[in-house]
């Protein structure tokens, strides 16, 4: 398995000026970077500049985190009492059966 490789911005940059000056399938061959990863940076540094090509990491805020567990938590104990109310449900009516056919007093 191979190790999953990070370029920097720099590094990125670097590629991109290079592919204008050297063509693209030689660039991509010698860095063995596909044309879709290529596109993709174009696409970024198209759009956003050198900021587009910096990486985006996704973070959760610590209050939302422990409000979406606290949801979490609430469902479940939701889930079980309704569990529990079909169950008493099911037995009251059974119990209400038998008791019109006379088997319990």
């Amino acid at each position: 398995m191979s190790k999953r490789r990070s370029f920097s911005i720099e590094q990125k940059m670097q590629i991109l000026r290079e592919v204008d000056a050297a063509g693209m399938v030689a660039t991509l061959r010698k860095y063995e970077i596909s044309h879709s990863l290529f596109y993709r940076w174009k696409n970024q540094f198209d759009s956003g500049g050198i900021d587009g090509l910096k990486p985006h990491y996704y973070k959760l805020d610590p209050e939302a985190k422990e409000l979406r567990d606290e949801n979490e938590k609430l469902k479940r104990v939701i889930a079980r009492q309704a569990l529990e109310l079909e169950v008493k449900t099911e037995l009251l009516k059974k119990t209400e059966q038998l008791r019109r056919r006379g088997h319990l007093s």
